[in-house]
C-alpha cells in the first residue's frame, strides 16, 4: 500500500512531511480549546452560549485568514505563506494561557483564527502543485490524517495535565503547549521549495474569480462553499462539544473522556488514511458521498440510541472512522478545479468560507443546548450540515485523474489577469 512513496523525489517527501506536521500541530492547537471547555464553564462561570462564541469565533476569522493566505500565497508564494501562518496560530495559542478573562481570551482566540486558516490555504495548494497528478489524492489525503495525530496529541496532554495539575492551572498549560508549532517554520525554511509555476500563468487576486468574465470559476465558488459548509459545520458541531457532552451528560472524570475521545480519534486516523485511497480509487464524490451519509447514521446511534457507555466507546471508533474521511480528498479536489493563477486564492476562499459559516454550528449548538439539550442540539446541527455537504456534492464534477496542465491548457483560464 505505501509502495508509491518509495516512487516520491525527495522534494514530494520533504513537502508532505513538512505539510503533515503543519496539520498535525495546527489541530493540536485547534483541538485544545474542546478540552478546555468544561473548565471554562465551572472556573469563570460562563454560559454554554459563550463558550460556543469562543468556539465559534476562531472558525469565524479563520475564514478572513483564509481568503487573505491564499491570495498572498498566489502573490508572494505558498512556502512564505506557510511559515507566517504556522507561526502566528503558534504564539497566539500561546498568548490564551495567559487570558485573564472572557474577552481577553475571545480576542485571542479570533487572532488565532488567522493563522489557523492561513495554514491550511497555503499548505493545501502546495501540496497539490508539487505532488504529481497520479498520486496526488492518497498524498493530500495521508497528510489530512496529520489532523488526527495533532487531535490525539490534544487528548493525551489533557488528560495528562487534568490527572497531574489543578483544573485552574492544567486548561493553561494546554495553551502554552501551543507554541510548539513555532519550531516546525525551521525546517520548513530548510528544506522545502517553492513550486515551480510558468510564468505565463501569472497569480492573480481572490476578485478575479468572481469578476462577470470569470462565471465557471464563480459559480463552481458557490457549490463548493456550499459543500464545505456542511462537512464543517457537521463536524465542528460535534468535535467542538463533545467532550463537554461526555462529560455532562455522560458523566464521564476527565480521565474517562480523554479515553472515549481517543477511541474516536483512532477511528479518525484510520478513515483519514482510508479516505486518501478511496478517493484514487473509487473517485472523490463517491468517497464524499460514503462519508456524509455513514456520518448522519453514526452519529446518531452514538447520541440517541439507548446503549450504555461501554457500548459508546465501542461506537466511537466507526463514527470517528466514517465522519473524517470525507476531509482526505478535499485538498486535491479543489486543486484540481481551478486553474494555477486563479487557485491560491480560490481554494484558499472555498474552503474557508464554509469553514467560516459552518463556525456558527458550535455557537448555535451551545445557545440552543439549554432549550432542548446539549446532545439533541449537536444532533441537529450534524445532520443539518452533513445535507448541506451532499446539496452541494450533487452539482460538482468527479476529478479523479485530472492532470493540472488541462486546467491551463484552457485559453479562457490562462487569460486570466492580463
Amino acid at each position: 500500500m505505501l509502495g508509491w512513496f518509495a516512487e516520491l523525489t525527495p522534494r514530494e517527501r520533504r513537502t508532505m512531511g513538512a505539510c503533515f506536521g503543519g496539520w498535525s500541530l495546527d489541530a493540536m492547537d485547534v483541538q485544545i480549546f474542546s478540552f478546555v471547555i468544561p473548565s471554562l464553564l465551572s472556573v469563570w462561570h460562563i454560559s454554554t452560549g459563550q463558550a460556543g462564541l469562543l468556539g465559534t469565533v476562531t472558525l469565524l476569522v479563520s475564514a478572513f485568514g483564509g481568503w487573505l493566505a491564499g491570495a498572498a500565497a498566489d502573490r508572494y508564494g505558498r512556502v512564505k505563506v506557510l511559515q507566517v501562518t504556522v507561526l502566528w496560530y503558534a504564539l497566539f495559542t500561546f498568548l490564551c494561557g495567559f487570558a485573564q478573562n472572557y474577552n481577553q481570551l475571545f480576542f485571542l482566540r479570533a487572532m488565532q483564527g488567522f493563522g489557523f486558516g492561513g495554514e491550511w490555504a497555503a499548505g493545501a495548494v502546495l501540496m497539490g502543485e508539487v505532488i504529481r497528478d497520479r498520486y496526488r489524492g492518497r498524498a493530500v489525503g495521508l497528510v489530512q490524517a496529520g489532523w488526527a495525530i495533532g487531535w490525539g496529541a490534544a487528548a493525551l496532554l489533557y488528560t495528562g495535565f487534568f490527572a497531574w495539575l489543578p483544573e485552574a492551572l492544567a486548561w493553561r498549560a494546554l495553551f502554552w503547549v501551543g507554541l510548539l508549532p513555532a519550531g516546525l517554520v525551521f525546517f520548513i525554511r530548510r528544506y522545502v521549495e517553492e513550486p515551480k509555476i510558468d510564468p505565463g500563468k501569472a497569480r492573480v487576486g481572490l476578485g478575479h474569480i468572481f469578476s462577470p468574465l470569470r462565471k465557471p470559476h464563480s459559480s463552481m465558488v458557490a457549490k463548493l462553499v456550499l459543500m464545505v459548509t456542511g462537512a464543517q459545520g457537521g463536524t465542528y458541531a460535534l468535535s467542538i462539544w463533545l467532550p463537554t457532552y461526555l462529560k455532562t451528560e455522560r458523566h464521564l472524570t476527565a480521565i474517562g473522556t480523554g479515553s472515549y475521545l481517543l477511541v474516536l480519534i483512532l477511528g479518525s486516523l484510520c478513515g483519514f488514511i482510508a479516505g486518501a485511497y478511496l478517493a484514487d480509487a473509487v473517485g472523490r464524490k463517491a468517497t464524499f458521498m460514503i462519508s456524509a451519509l455513514g456520518s448522519v447514521a453514526l452519529t446518531m446511534i452514538y447520541l440517541f440510541a439507548p446503549i450504555s457507555n461501554d457500548m459508546i466507546l465501542l461506537v466511537g471508533f466507526p463514527l470517528g472512522f466514517i465522519s473524517y474521511m470525507m476531509f482526505s480528498p478535499m485538498g486535491a479536489f479543489m486543486t484540481e478545479l481551478f486553474p494555477t493563477a486563479v487557485r491560491g486564492a480560490a481554494q484558499g476562499f472555498c474552503y474557508n468560507a464554509g469553514r467560516g459559516i459552518g463556525a456558527l454550528f458550535p455557537a448555535l449548538v451551545g445557545f440552543l443546548a439549554k432549550e432542548m439539550g446539549l446532545g439533541a442540539a449537536i444532533g441537529l446541527f450534524c445532520c443539518l450540515g452533513y445535507g448541506l455537504m451532499i446539496a452541494g456534492l450533487l452539482m460538482l464534477p468527479e476529478t479523479r485523474g485530472r492532470a493540472l496542465a488541462s486546467l491551463d491548457a484552457v485559453p479562457e483560464t490562462v487569460a486570466v489577469g492580463r
